[in-house]
């Protein structure tokens, strides 16, 4: 946190210095980000990342969009076009503040032409299909997202909840990894707490549950006091998923 001489800001533990919460996911078909967050430039220059086929929004928030311009350098060899997916609400906001980009009328040539697909149910990109998961966040709703292949339920990503409804635990129930808003100890209006999002994983009983969208209120240390199979994520942490 700017401005901040907390424990968890002073940290000498490298997995403390955390940025804005995202994921970047490979298939062998597809390369798709899920959020364009205020660090994304910084993130794909710490991972090396060189190409990004389409994004996945869960919604609109700064914290989440920010980072949305820095595609043109992905886009540029296909003539800046890159397809966008999200709900119609966040693509109306998109729309509105990249207007300079998704407006016909304003776009540069070989600049970045977002290719807008508004999500209204299931989708797949390459071989993966993706369910858009409806949570509350406070008074707002944004996306999480549930990636399958094969039949197979890989990874549920809920980064930014207040709860979880039963009949979305339900489509997630037994997935391998489920990655869970969890911003700290104390309740929050609009995230969950580290003990809300333990009860979600008792519901859906993931083969593994990691913690993100993590504040300073919470020291990578705690994860020696969760349950089994669950840890709070990091920047740059990787997983290999298999069906």
């Amino acid at each position: 946190m700017i401005r901040c001489d907390c424990a968890v800001c002073r940290s000498p533990d490298p997995r403390d210095n955390r940025t804005r919460a995202s994921i970047y996911v490979e298939t062998p078909e597809c390369k798709f980000a899920v959020d364009t967050g205020t660090d994304f430039r910084t993130q794909c220059l710490r991972e090396n990342i060189w190409e990004v086929d389409a994004v996945v929004l869960t919604h609109s928030h700064t914290d989440h969009i920010m980072g949305f311009d820095d595609l043109r350098r992905f886009a540029s060899p296909r003539g800046g076009r890159i397809p966008v997916y999200a709900s119609a609400e966040t693509m109306a906001d998109m729309e509105r503040v990249y207007e300079f980009a998704f407006k016909a009328t304003h776009r540069w040539p070989g600049y970045l032409h977002p290719e807008p697909h508004i999500i209204r149910g299931p989708f797949s990109l390459g071989e993966t299909r993706i369910t858009p998961l409806p949570v509350p966040h406070g008074h707002s709703e944004t996306y999480g997202y549930l990636f399958e292949r094969g039949g197979a339920r890989l990874l549920a990503y809920l980064s930014d909840c207040s709860a979880v409804p039963d009949d979305i635990a339900r489509k997630i129930a037994g997935v391998k990894v489920m990655v869970i808003d969890a911003l700290r100890h104390k309740p929050h209006p609009t995230h969950l707490s580290v003990a809300q999002a333990l009860e979600v994983a008792e519901r859906v009983q993931p083969g593994q549950t990691l913690l993100t969208h993590i504040c300073h209120e919470l020291a990578q240390s705690a994860e020696a006091d969760l349950p089994p199979r669950t840890g709070l994520a990091y920047d740059g942490l990787k997983l290999a998923i298999e069906p």
